[in-house]
């Protein structure tokens, strides 16, 4: 499962990027982003930064689904940023799904690296 959780930092970083760059067009759109707003934001994208370096430890998955539900609450001041939130909770619910299912052939041995 070592090679999963660099999957999941690789969401974690794509989610980052996408968020940072969302943050500069919704500034141009509308009526822009406030203060807060761009704070907040900016701590939500730290966060997630922060967590690729910490998804070994167990704790992390649940902090990461929190962050997803912190980004869908901006659906009401900065909607853009909560579509972005709605899109990555659904990509990380595919990929816990998927490590779930590896585990569950793994520990039947049914896997292909498993095979005689």
């Amino acid at each position: 499962m070592k090679g999963f959780r660099g999957v999941m930092a690789g969401a974690l970083i794509m989610q980052a990027i996408v968020l940072g760059l969302a943050l500069l067009v919704v500034a141009d759109l509308g009526a822009g982003v406030t203060s807060w707003q761009g704070w907040s934001l900016m701590g939500v994208i730290a966060a997630l930064l922060a967590s690729c370096g910490v998804l070994r430890h167990r704790g992390t998955v649940p902090v990461v689904l929190l962050l997803q539900g912190a980004l869908i609450a901006f659906f009401g001041a900065l909607p853009a940023v909560g579509v972005v939130g709605v899109v990555f909770l659904g990509v990380w619910i595919y990929m816990l799904w998927l490590r779930r299912e590896v585990a569950r052939r793994m520990a039947e041995g049914r896997l292909p690296g498993q095979q005689a």
